[in-house]
């Protein structure tokens, strides 16, 4: 029996175990999402597959720290990664450890420190009637591998993009060159085009991250109109993001917002003190400022702070009759996580 609380973030499904599995080996938060992946699919293939998922969630194991400023640890699984980071899960994440009581809550702000498999992520809830109304995190250092990359795409020609690391591998593309303006009646082509831009990013473009070469792929395509400037200091944008088979964040995404805040201070249009207003295809938003200018192994970096809200939906316990034919789920790739 698996216990599991299930959040959204701005519209983004993340599922938190919270009971029933054991925390894997390794003697870093990389290490067990690595053990995970290569040793115990089968909690991936359980959750995310369909009966139980739809391939349009994902998960996240609550377990012990590896870290000694870290009061928690926990472990993303996506329907076809283990990254090292995602902004919707922390936010996720964080409100279910709150609104559990997990993690004690104190009003009308707690801070406390989460250790992704990708680093430290330290947490500013604001709190109220013992409820988490908005969640803000300082994500891992994000930076720039390369502006303006070309990029062949079959069907597509030749694509500029932007290469950057915001917790995750992106390869950001112009919406407006793509004939896209994100919006929900463009979800399926959108999907299928980004999924087209990824594989050949990936086996075009070499990225390595300077401190953990085994990130090292290409892994997800962030299809972003331009920024505009609302106000002076605050920038809006658009983007939706898309990872194989070919899914959609709901979310504007963590990670593709870091990204993003990365490329636009490597451009000169974001700078501390700035806010940038990232938008979903479906509308929702987070907030993203520069906290702190750093390098990462040498490479020019940015810490960004994203802010979003998360929502509790549902307490589930799933288990596995020994008669079902599925244990580890089944996928059926028909187009409709699109």
């Amino acid at each position: 029996m698996i216990t599991v609380v299930d959040a959204h973030a701005e519209g983004e499904v993340g599922r938190v175990v919270v009971g029933g599995v054991l925390p894997p080996p390794g003697e870093t938060m990389f290490a067990k999402a690595r053990y995970l992946e290569s040793e115990a699919d089968w909690l991936r293939k359980f959750l995310l597959n369909e009966p139980r998922g739809t391939g349009t969630s994902c998960a996240n194991l609550v377990v012990p720290p590896t870290h000694a400023d870290a009061d928690v640890g926990f472990i993303i699984i996506e329907a076809n990664e283990y990254p090292p980071m995602s902004g919707s899960n922390t936010i996720c994440t964080a409100t279910v450890l709150l609104e559990t009581g997990m993690i004690p809550m104190t009003e009308p702000e707690t801070r406390f420190t989460m250790e992704a498999p990708g680093g430290l992520v330290y947490i500013t809830a604001s709190c109220r009637n013992g409820r988490c109304e908005r969640i803000k995190f300082a994500n891992v250092p994000c930076f720039v591998w390369h502006l303006d990359h070309p990029l062949e795409v079959e069907g597509l020609g030749t694509l500029s993009v932007d290469v950057a690391y915001g917790g995750m591998v992106y390869a950001l593309a112009d919406a407006g060159a793509l004939g896209f303006a994100i919006t929900p009646d463009e979800a399926r082509e959108i999907a299928e085009t980004g999924v087209r831009i990824i594989e050949a990013a990936a086996e075009q473009i070499e990225v390595v991250h300077p401190e953990n070469p085994a990130i090292n792929t290409v892994s997800v395509v962030a299809i972003a109109t331009p920024v505009e400037e609302a106000e002076r200091g605050r920038k809006i944008g658009r983007n939706a993001c898309v990872a194989p088979p070919a899914h959609i964040d709901r979310c504007p995404t963590g990670t593709a917002t870091s990204a993003r805040v990365a490329v636009l201070h490597a451009r000169g249009q974001l700078a501390p003190g700035d806010v940038f207003e990232n938008h979903s295809i479906i509308d929702t938003r987070f907030e993203a400022e520069i906290t702190e200018i750093t390098s990462v192994g040498g490479i020019p970096a940015v810490v960004p702070s994203v802010a979003g809200r998360g929502f509790v939906i549902g307490i589930y316990q799933y288990g596995l009759d020994p008669a079902d034919p599925f244990p580890e789920g089944f996928h059926l790739d028909d187009g409709s996580r699109a």
